[in-house]
């Protein structure tokens, strides 16, 4: 939603009468300047109090350099109520980090004579608060959002921070970026508010004196640093491509299809956003690594949704807990959301439990979210059972596709090798690679990389180079999956045979 239509609507809601409206943001510049704006429109005095600076009247522009005193003769939240509640022209209120008073149970009293008073008066007082209200205030209130600034504002951000540094300095400032790499980096920059967006690209310009597409991954980077997360969201770093991971053909195909589903071009051609995938499949096939590369080719920010943390001892946290990442995830989108392991979170919404249906209560929620959600959130969903998992999951419209990764064959092992000798610096063209995936015939990604790793370390004790002898070796002395979990591996593609596509 841009400036102009959250302006607007917020006029809409005081002309309705409503006497008390909230607003729960971390960006209270901007929710300020909405307020004020729409007094101006309505032609309507402007108040604004904080605990610092008492009750005053009019924005900063309006006041005298040397008016520094407020209106009333203390700051005290208890006073600026009383003024507004007595006063008798219609009026906005704009009073900051007032929740953390309202414990107080006269400030709440005195918020419902506020409420009554303004009934008559037409007045509105409009909280902005970094937190939730009291329950007993939030009943009064209408909930209203400041979205974070659109597209258009985010790119006229980077445009104006670019010419500031341009005018601000002796040097020659330089734009060298692409119109891709441009729209691609004002994406990146969506959930930040004005001032964040300008510090990351400032940073990024004066490191160099240049604004070219070298800049995008750095600026993925500090928006991943500024917005770290914590609870249940975990930022995850991503360094790798999908020519790092081994095989997958098939799913690597149709991810590059849909890389620029995010577009504005995407959007004016009649193409529905990606909504994401769920990855089926052997462990150690790949699955974590395609969600990191994907963040990383499509160059968005990765968030790992930690399942394990959702869940709380009181009644009403644990859907609160998923409520409140998923809402953070909106804020930083676009973003690749990663469920790992995604039936250990929700097999018990499949079937009766102990848990006092506490699972199917979650599980409800994020159906719920990822059936109406219209953020630029690409979701990936990795599971090793899918028995386990409730079937409305695999309906059609939560993900876009269900993919199945099975044990890579003889050419994706070869490549795998190939990856991984790279990875530590070794040639790949000095290893016979046919008879290494000859001989790991059943092993996954993970156990190649394992046989590598363990190749190495018997090559160092012993004082010589990493061979072709040395990996066979280390190959013949371990069981893969594929022989210890044979008749469950088994199943699960039988299962995939015709309900899941081919990952390769």
């Amino acid at each position: 939603m841009s400036i102009s239509q959250i302006k607007t609507l917020l006029t809409l809601q005081i002309r309705a009468g409503y006497p008390i409206i909230s607003i729960e943001t971390h960006d209270e510049p901007r929710a300020v300047e909405v307020a004020r704006d729409v007094a101006e429109e309505l032609c309507w005095p402007v108040f604004e109090w904080s605990i610092t600076t008492g009750l005053q009247q009019g924005g900063p522009e309006q006041r005298r350099a040397d008016d520094e005193e407020p209106l009333l003769p203390d700051r005290k939240p208890a006073t600026a109520l009383q003024y507004a509640r007595d006063a008798e022209v219609a009026s906005i209120y704009i009073f900051k980090d007032l929740g953390l008073h309202l414990q107080d149970l006269v400030l709440q009293r005195l918020v419902r004579d506020v409420e009554h008073g303004f009934r008559e008066t037409g007045s509105a007082l409009i909280l902005i608060d970094a937190g939730p209200l009291p329950d007993s205030v939030r009943r009064l209130a209408l909930m209203f959002e400041v979205s974070p600034p659109s597209y258009e504002e985010l790119d006229q951000v980077v445009r104006k921070t670019f010419k500031a540094i341009d005018r601000g300095t002796h040097e020659e400032v330089q734009a060298k970026i692409s119109k891709r790499a441009m729209e691609q980096l004002v994406h990146s920059l969506r959930g930040l508010n004005a001032t964040q967006a300008a510090r990351i690209v400032a940073t990024v310009v004066h490191d160099d004196m240049e604004l070219n597409d070298a800049d995008l991954p750095r600026v993925i980077q500090a928006k991943r640093l500024l917005l770290a997360s914590s609870g249940c969201l975990e930022s995850i770093a991503t360094d790798l491509q999908t020519e790092d991971v081994g095989g997958l053909k098939n799913l690597k195909s149709w991810l590059k299809q849909r890389r620029g589903g995010y577009s504005q071009k995407a959007r004016e051609f009649g193409i529905d956003q990606p909504r994401g995938v769920l990855m089926l499949g052997v462990q150690g096939c790949g699955k974590s690594l395609c969600a990191k590369a994907v963040a990383s080719e499509w160059s968005m920010p990765l968030l790992r949704l930690d399942p394990g943390v959702l869940y709380q001892k009181f009644i009403g946290e644990s859907e609160s807990q998923l409520r409140k990442a998923l809402r953070q995830a909106e804020a930083m989108a676009p973003v690749v959301l990663w469920i790992d392991e995604i039936e250990k979170a929700f097999a018990s919404a499949s079937a009766s439990s102990a848990d006092g249906g506490l699972s199917q209560r979650i599980f409800g929620t994020l159906l719920t979210w990822m059936q109406d959600h219209r953020e630029p959130i690409f979701l990936i969903a990795t599971a090793n059972d899918i028995s386990a998992l409730p079937p409305e999951l695999m309906r059609k419209g939560r993900f876009d596709e269900v993919f199945f990764v099975d044990l890579p064959d003889s050419l994706a092992r070869q490549n795998i090798f190939a990856i991984h000798l790279r990875r530590r610096n070794r040639d790949p063209a000095k290893f016979n690679l046919e008879a290494l995936a000859a001989a790991s015939a059943g092993f996954s990604g993970a156990e190649i990389e394992q046989a590598i790793v363990s190749g190495l370390y018997r090559a160092f004790s012993q004082k010589t180079e990493l061979t072709d002898a040395t990996i066979q070796t280390e190959i013949a002395s371990t069981r893969p999956l594929s022989v210890l979990l044979a008749e469950k591996i088994a199943r699960l593609r039988e299962w995939a045979r015709d309900r899941c596509v081919p990952a390769d």
